[in-house]
């Protein structure tokens, strides 16, 4: 086992201890070489054992007959299983289990394993003990354990197993959801020791300490701290605890102290108040500066420092005003930006933290000040890097599309809601808490609106409950749900006014086909509610990076409508004032693996593909929002395309854009200069003549010309006249059924559309494109999984009723 302090939250690091952790056969052995007080976190990431259980064994039935593998945290079992072409993946249980011995010195200490997150029901056993159960696949838990473990040298190494659960249960939100359920511990896992007397750890697995700021003006701030404290020994213990406030240079600005006499097995809290900081440095997107504030107890008697907590501190003020949209430390501040699903190719949703570190830095370096977190709580490290880049956030749990009327339902949701609010209670990024996402897109009991009325009603109580609960966790916040377009159906039970900022999930031109209904919706909803603050928390298109098309409609999946449909929005968005902000849906591709169409299993609406590399929609939103000047040939990532030479010529003629945040661009083709285009919107236009083989593409900022950007495209021509000599005819991948290119990298070949015939040329006579009876879609032919392929699109389209297909080809 090795150490690893560098994946720990900062929020949660603490009164550090150095741990010598050695390998050794079949255990490992953690000694921790100070004395009895202060704090130590020990990584247990590495070497454990691992076996899935369908069979559904007991922990005393686990034997030799499991096939048990050696995996490292994070890890999900569902990495493969969603990918592959049976529908369905593993959901049951999963067993983690490895040896571990303890240094005596730690025997006297209160010891908890730390997760940062297990997917969905978690039972711990020590030594064969059952120490602790959790409910919930996206929030942290903490479990103690020092009863259950052995520490003499003399005694077996403690064997700790993990039962992990991401079966269905009707009594766990999500009940469904257009993402995976993957299984797992997939997150961190930590064993924490602490002295018999410290910050509470088990307060739904907060740090113990919460820092609120009541007052924030450009010249002075006040600072509460209320600190949770736990005395686990047998005596009373005198302490002294001691808050400093200290700036991003380490120099304390302001400090509070209080003394205080701990009962035995006492739990109990303090507050503390700092009236003013001095013109407080304020936090912003644009300059996000932290303070922290370092709570220390010390011993009353020899003032040795007993446990140390650290959170950040920003400094702001902010408020939602249904006309004006949202405002930040005084000023309007138009929150744009993404939601994010946690996923990643090849890993599921088991990240290392440099992936999840890299994301925040993507969502910021795309000009995006929002973060919507959904639809889970996810990884602390997110919320960390938002307050350290200045991007604005909202966190969510997990009910989604329906709940279950159950006692058992409700409970587990708002221990969700307090798990989520005071984990994440110290982070100035946050600025919303939300609690549902279209609870009313699959309703219950269509075929009994007397019961279906009682269902609806349940709904509503719940979000009451859940709206009252959030405001007296944290009144410093404001409240959000996000709904599906059909306003009616909130409106009618009451969804549309319960929380303090309404989200709208909107999709029109995309699952609805009027994309002027966008904007139309809008103003409709902001005319029928001027004292709602809303907010725009998904919208998007389906994006195939291998479809591209100089013809884009509806549901072709291609890269150009998505870029239309983000450049329709984005306008419509930024020119009403009462638009408080958007999170275009999503970051990045994720899997869902109950999807099939284009590229099964994974929902293509991500402005980056599921590796994070960028698509066209990624870069127009740089040049809509970035500051600095910026230059992208928008197209450049397709960069292996094909067409027609026209009327025997030996050139083709495409359409190339370019995204800029500057006035006008030139483009220039193999040296030849294509002229200069004025920007609308951001983006510059021209017809590029491509010639067969390497073209070289330059666009150049003007006018100062202090920005450019290179593409090379290999271009593939294909003659129109079959028997020219201009245009030797070499190759010939024709996609029918559809007007879109398909681009196989791999193979490096472009299918191109299919065209009428004509003599000396080639093309089908007569057909027209299938398309499936699928009510609203414009459907390019099935939507369904073509089984043995990953080349979906090039089975998904055909032309029916062709009379011949015809190529003059030389003889």
């Amino acid at each position: 086992m090795k150490t690893s302090f560098r994946s720990l939250p900062h929020t949660y690091i603490k009164f550090l201890f150095l741990c010598l952790i050695l390998n050794t056969a079949g255990h490992s052995y953690a000694r921790d070489i100070n004395k009895s007080e202060g704090r130590t976190v020990i990584s247990l990431n590495e070497n454990w054992k691992f076996t899935t259980d369908p069979e559904k064994k007991y922990l005393p039935d686990l034997s030799g007959e499991l096939k048990w593998e050696t995996v490292s945290l994070p890890h999900t079992w569902n990495t493969k299983d969603v990918m592959d072409d049976k529908p369905g993946y593993y959901r049951g249980i999963g067993w983690y289990k490895k040896t571990i011995k303890l240094d005596p010195q730690l025997k006297n200490r209160k010891l908890s394993l730390y997760f940062n997150g297990a997917n969905q029901q978690v039972e711990v056993y020590i030594n064969g003990k059952k120490a602790g159960v959790h409910t919930g696949g996206y929030t942290r838990f903490c479990i103690p354990v020092s009863e259950y473990l052995r520490f003499d040298d003399k005694e077996p190494a403690n064997e700790i197993v993990i039962k992990v659960d991401n079966s269905h249960n009707d009594n766990i939100p999500p009940l469904s959801a257009d993402f995976t359920f993957f299984g797992g511990v997939y997150r961190n896992l930590y064993l924490i020791a602490t002295g018999q007397v410290s910050f509470d750890l088990t307060d739904y697995a907060s740090n113990g300490v919460y820092v609120n700021t009541p007052l924030v003006t450009e010249k002075n701030a006040s600072v509460i701290i209320r600190s949770g404290l736990y005395n686990n020994s047998a005596a009373s213990r005198k302490v002294i605890i001691k808050t400093f406030v200290k700036d991003a240079a380490g120099n304390s600005v302001a400090e509070a102290s209080s003394a205080v006499n701990l009962k035995s097995n006492e739990r109990t809290e303090i507050t503390q108040q700092i009236k003013s900081v001095d013109n407080p440095h304020l936090w912003s997107p644009d300059d996000p500066y932290l303070y922290k504030v370092v709570s220390r107890i010390y011993d009353a008697r020899d003032k040795q420092v007993i446990d140390e907590v650290v959170n950040p501190l920003g400094f702001r003020w902010f408020k939602f005003d249904p006309d004006k949209g949202f405002f930040l430390n005084g000023k309007p501040c138009k929150l744009i930006g993404t939601s994010r699903h946690q996923d990643y190719e090849n890993l599921g949703n088991a990240l290392p933290d440099e992936l999840h570190i890299r994301d925040m830095k993507l969502l910021k370096q795309m000009g995006g000040n929002f973060l919507r977190i959904a639809h889970y709580p996810q990884d602390p490290v997110i919320l960390e890097m938002c307050d350290k880049l200045g991007i604005l956030a909202s966190v969510e749990i997990p009910i989604v599309n329906a709940i279950t009327e159950s006692e058992e339902f409700y409970k587990n949701c708002r221990e969700m809601q307090k798990e989520m609010i005071r984990q994440n209670f110290n982070h100035p990024s946050v600025i919303l808490w939300a609690y549902m996402n279209e609870v009313l897109l699959k309703p219950k009991f269509d075929n009994d609106k007397t019961r279906q009325q009682e269902y609806f009603a349940s709904i509503t109580r719940l979000t009451q409950s859940l709206e009252d609960l959030t405001r007296k966790e944290d009144p410093s916040r404001y409240t959000f749900i996000s709904n599906h377009g059909a306003y009616d159906n909130y409106k009618k039970i009451g969804l549309a006014s319960i929380p303090m900022v309404i989200g709208w999930n909107l999709y029109q031109g995309w699952y609805s086909d009027k994309i002027e209904g966008f904007g139309e919706f809008l103003d409709r909803f902001h005319k029928e509610n001027p004292d709602k603050p809303m907010l725009i928390t998904e919208y998007g298109a389906d994006a195939d990076p291998r479809l591209r098309t100089f013809n884009p409609v509806r549901f072709d999946k291609t890269v150009e409508y998505a870029a239309f449909y983000h450049e329709v929005y984005l306008n419509e968005i930024l020119k009403r004032p009462f638009v408080a902000g958007a999170a275009a849906w999503n970051l990045a591709d994720f899997n869902s693996e109950q999807r099939e169409e284009t590229m099964p299993h994974i929902n293509n609406k991500g402005l980056l593909n599921w590796d994070r590399s960028p698509k066209d929609i990624y870069y127009f939103y740089q040049a809509s929002l970035l500051k600095k000047p910026f230059i992208k040939i928008a197209s450049g990532v397709w960069d292996q395309r094909a067409g027609i030479a026209k009327d025997g010529g030996n050139v083709c003629l495409q359409m190339v854009q370019v995204y800029t945040n500057l006035q006008s661009a030139k483009l220039i083709i193999n040296g030849k200069d294509l002229g200069v285009q004025n920007a609308k919107d951001h983006i510059c236009e021209w017809t590029v003549p491509f010639i067969n083989g390497t073209n070289m593409l330059e666009a150049v900022s003007l006018p100062d010309a202090g920005q450019k950007d290179i593409a090379e495209m290999e271009f593939t021509l294909i003659p129109d006249d079959l028997q020219s000599s201009a245009t030797p005819f070499t190759c010939l991948n024709v996609l029918l059924g559809s007007r879109r290119y398909f681009v196989d990298k791999a193979k490096h070949e472009v299918w191109i559309p299919d065209q009428p015939y004509k003599k000396g040329s080639w093309g089908s006579v007569g057909g027209k494109p299938f398309r499936l009876k699928n009510g609203n879609k414009d459907s390019y032919g099935s939507d369904r999984n073509i089984i043995g392929t990953p080349d979906d699109p090039l089975y998904q389209t055909q032309q029916v009723g062709i009379q011949e297909y015809r190529l003059d080809v030389p003889d």
